[in-house]
């Protein structure tokens, strides 16, 4: 296996449920498949309640795998169940307030950018990085192609990393990785796909080993 620090590496969107041992169970399959940096958990339309008992649930899960978990939005909530950070996804003004309260006690970073300028405003704010697509936006096998070429465009010029999510397929991760992008993000391609998610964990890094470009080529 190779260095995995000099190389591309793998981040999960969290599967969506509302039973708090079920998202354990499904995030402790999918980590016993191999690197991973770290796991988005979203919101959505989860009550705050239950959420924090979801983010419960998960975080130790997230964090005995060595990976680090990244709470959306309620800073609260990621306080309270000790999370690793925060991902901010409604945009700059929320993305501007998170980074002057939480840095660097905890990781902040987030994204919404829908184009170069906004993603170059969003950079000044020095995230810890950035995240083009939408945690939720795995519709079509595909990564979107906008999503795809501004995660190109930032990684060839911007010190800060980036993390391009991918489409409901991990067929698609040799071109993201191509990209030069940091990190990879896969959601349904993982927990919705017809083997289980350790093995397509697996899979993706059995490509990232072979294909992703290294860093200090």
């Amino acid at each position: 296996m190779t260095d995995i620090q000099n190389r591309c590496r793998l981040v999960l969107v969290a599967p969506e449920t509302l039973e708090p041992q079920e998202l354990a169970s499904q995030l402790q399959d999918a980590l016993s498949g191999g690197d991973v940096a770290s796991v988005i958990v979203p919101q959505r339309a989860i009550e705050e309640g239950l959420f924090q008992d979801l983010c419960a649930a998960a975080v130790p899960v997230i964090q005995a795998a060595g990976a680090a978990a990244l709470i959306d939005g309620d800073s609260r909530i990621a306080g309270r169940v000790r999370a690793d950070g925060l991902f901010i996804a409604g945009g700059f003004d929320d993305l501007a307030a998170a980074v002057e309260k939480h840095t660097p006690a905890m990781i902040v970073g987030g994204g919404n950018a829908r184009d170069r300028h906004q993603a170059l405003s969003m950079g000044d704010l020095e995230p810890d990085f950035l995240f083009f697509g939408r945690p939720d936006g795995d519709i079509k096998p595909e990564p979107h192609r906008k999503n795809v070429d501004l995660a190109e465009w930032w990684a060839s010029m911007v010190d800060i990393p980036c993390i391009l999510m991918g489409g409901n397929s991990i067929e698609h991760g040799e071109e993201m990785a191509a990209t030069g992008a940091e990190f990879i993000a896969f959601g349904k391609a993982v927990f919705a796909a017809d083997t289980p998610a350790g093995s397509q964990v697996t899979l993706i890094n059995r490509m990232l080993d072979e294909k992703a470009p290294r860093f200090d080529d």
